[in-house]
């Protein structure tokens, strides 16, 4: 080791749950460290929904408003049948008492929001720092790849679903492959996508599709079911006829979308048990790190935007065991419901038994039609969350 120095919180991971937990805990007086592996905050990944609960966050830290500016207004969410779009059920979110809190945004855009803001705010963020060992103590110890060491009243991994923080509270476990894989993509709109979110539903796969950036673009996930698997992360290159290929019985927008793809991502589906521990002698997890959900509930980043307010609100360095155990408390079993719930959506775009398929398409018409209200509500225990009453 060729240095050691102490500051109360360092988190692992500049990422959204990182730079969310980092404005809280600063909120709340503490002196807080960011470390990020890359060695600029760059635009990665693509594009991500806001919702109420996650924007109840937000709104608290006082960043509604520069949310609201970045991002598009979503209006609805429309499931359609794969061969020429025809609408199935349209839910409409301008009738509901949060119309304003559904949001469609750039990845980079929001990092960028609160990256700005913890600077402004009093968070030193480190970036090019690769973390080698974290030992949990009190203080707590991490040491990074050139040797430094630095300790901490409070180590927290947000470090996402290659968390190096998750196995020291957990030990090291295999995830299980799905069975799917998913392309990202951002394209020009030019199809004049409203804003609204779309899943065209189609046997063993399906597309997600939204506008970005004022509607200038859209950004794309398809995902397919296949035993042939790609591994986990965001840098996967694929080639755009393979994609082409997978969806080629697309029709309507959905194929002039597809089209235009030139470069997309790929990625395998798997599936991590949320973690029996969240946190140890100055240790924590939260996100990712501590609960991988699969993209099929839009939810990744307002489960993390949650865990980030509920962390703060908890921690106590003068108790942290007794805070921390708290942190999960609230915290576990909520992320378990909203996982199992993008769980169990895949199964519902998939159907591949025509007949099957046709029936469904029709029992979601008709319940569309008579009682919209119904279909919504059913959303009302995630989307009516407010994480910012704790604490």
């Amino acid at each position: 080791m060729t240095s050691s120095t102490q500051t109360p919180v360092l988190i692992v991971g500049g990422g959204i749950g990182g730079l969310t937990a980092a404005l809280c805990l600063r909120a709340r007086g503490h002196e807080v460290t960011v470390l990020e592996r890359a060695e600029a905050l760059r635009e990665v990944g693509a594009g991500l929904q806001i919702s109420p609960n996650g924007l109840r966050v937000l709104d608290a830290l006082g960043l509604g408003d520069r949310l609201r500016a970045v991002g598009l207004r979503g209006q609805a969410v429309v499931l359609r049948d794969f061969r020429a779009g025809a609408q199935v059920l349209r839910l409409d979110l301008s009738g509901q008492p949060d119309a304003s809190a559904y949001h469609f945004l750039h990845r980079a855009d929001l990092i960028d929001l609160l990256a700005d803001a913890a600077q402004a705010r009093g968070v030193s963020l480190r970036l090019g720092q690769a973390v080698a060992e974290v030992i949990p103590g009190t203080p707590a110890r991490m040491t990074l790849r050139g040797g430094e060491a630095l300790d901490a009243r409070l180590i927290l991994g947000a470090d996402g679903v290659k968390s190096t923080v998750r196995p020291v509270l957990n030990g090291a476990r295999d995830p299980d492959f799905t069975g799917q894989v998913a392309w990202r993509a951002v394209v020009p709109n030019a199809v004049d996508h409203p804003p609204e979110a779309w899943v065209h539903m189609g046997p063993g796969r399906h597309l997600v599709s939204y506008p970005l950036r004022g509607g200038r673009s859209v950004n794309l996930v398809a995902v397919e079911e296949r035993s042939a698997w790609a591994a986990e992360g965001w840098n996967h290159v694929d080639d755009p006829a393979n994609l082409r290929a997978a969806f080629g019985r697309f029709g309507g927008a959905a194929r002039a979308l597809i089209e235009a793809v030139e470069a997309p991502g790929l990625w395998g589906l798997f599936r991590h048990p949320v973690a029996a521990r969240w946190h140890g002698p100055g240790v924590a997890i939260l996100g990712d790190a501590a609960h991988p959900t699969l993209p099929f509930l839009a939810q990744g980043a307002n489960l993390a935007l949650e865990d980030a307010w509920a962390l703060a609100a908890a921690y106590d360095p003068g108790a942290a065991d007794q805070g921390l155990g708290r942190y999960q408390s609230w915290r576990r079993d909520r992320a378990a419901r909203v996982i199992a719930a993008a769980n169990g959506n895949a199964w519902k775009y998939h159907l591949r038994n025509p007949v099957i398929r046709r029936a469904a398409h029709l029992g979601l018409r008709v319940a569309g039609g008579l009682a919209p209200g119904r279909m919504l509500a059913q959303f009302d225990w995630l989307y009516g969350y407010d994480v910012t009453r704790l604490g």
